[in-house]
């Protein structure tokens, strides 16, 4: 029997149970001494419905299960919905059977450039091998919140390079257009060693990167890439001109980016772009808010983020 409960579940990211305790008291403030811990989710009992960057998928209608067999709890699941993933941090193998009687899903790895389906998944997470907390209302349309991407040990320069093609792929999505191509005009701020260059240029995007190194001997001999060593937020929009996308993997005090990013955009000459928040110390949540409040734009905690976030903007 199904039983909805009040609470909402936050999911973290591996190894950031911390981080999302931490969110919730101080942007959130929630009481955490109402919360139970299930590995890396925590259920926080009688709390309003929000969405922390550090979840990688709230269950906003959590419910308990009790059921006697995988038969039954696989029928269950389905009567409320057909997309189901699973969250474990115990009885994997009973929630593998359990999984394996649901309608099926794509878990494999994916192959960049990916984009997310917009159909809803729940998620579920066996608490013993009777007893289940699930939602079919998520914040994700990933399963069980998870971007694994398939990756190339040989090329790219750095592995910021996952970074980018995760943030490609959300922004994509969610803002419903279209990758960089080859019609693409890329700026790419603090570009070395050339991670997130090398990714534009997989598909087929000009790329004018700027740092105070250089960029890999391949990318510095790419006829694509024009590479500027220079101080990217001291160039100024006018001097540069217009650009479909602009990144920035900039290691900068989160101010300063902002600082940078609006000039940019009150300047006119930039359609999309993405820069990673680097969190330095004690996280500014007002600042954090300020990004977020950009009209069109979205914040988020990637798969492939650490102690940071990333901002997006996308002028259709």
């Amino acid at each position: 029997m199904i039983e909805y409960i009040d609470s909402i579940g936050f999911l973290s990211f591996p190894d950031m149970v911390g981080m999302l305790q931490s969110e919730l008291k101080n942007r959130f403030e929630v009481d955490s001494s109402s919360s139970k811990i299930y590995g890396d989710l925590i259920l926080q009992d009688s709390c309003k419905e929000i969405l922390p960057y550090w979840s990688k998928c709230t269950l906003t209608k959590p419910f308990i299960l009790h059921f006697d067999s995988i038969g039954e709890a696989a029928r269950e699941l389905k009567s409320i919905q057909r997309n189901w993933a699973s969250y474990q941090f115990t009885q994997f193998r009973r929630s593998a059977l359990i999984q394996e009687k649901l309608p099926y899903i794509n878990l494999k790895v994916k192959k960049f450039p990916f984009t997310i389906p917009q159909s809803p998944i729940g998620i579920f997470t066996l608490l013993d091998s009777n007893t289940l907390i699930g939602s079919a209302q998520t914040s994700s349309f990933l399963p069980a919140g998870n971007l694994v991407l398939e990756e190339d040990h040989e090329n790219p320069p750095s592995r910021a390079y996952l970074k980018l093609q995760e943030a490609l792929c959300r922004f994509v999505s969610h803002f419903d257009v279209d990758f960089p191509d080859e019609n693409s005009t890329c700026f790419d701020a603090g570009a070395c060693p050339g991670g997130w260059t090398w990714v534009l240029r997989q598909l087929g995007s000009s790329v004018f990167a700027v740092d105070r190194a250089e960029l890999v001997p391949a990318l510095m001999n790419d006829s694509k890439v024009k590479f500027l060593k220079h101080d990217a937020f001291t160039l100024k929009p006018n001097e540069l001109g217009r650009f479909d996308w602009i990144f920035s993997d900039v290691i900068c005090y989160p101010i300063r980016l902002y600082e940078w990013v609006n000039l940019w955009l009150d300047s006119g000459l930039v359609k999309n772009m993405i820069c990673t928040i680097k969190m330095q110390g004690e996280i500014d949540w007002n600042l954090v808010e300020k990004f977020a409040e950009i009209p069109n734009s979205l914040v988020v905690h990637l798969n492939y983020n650490k102690h940071e976030l990333t901002w997006m903007h996308c002028e259709k």
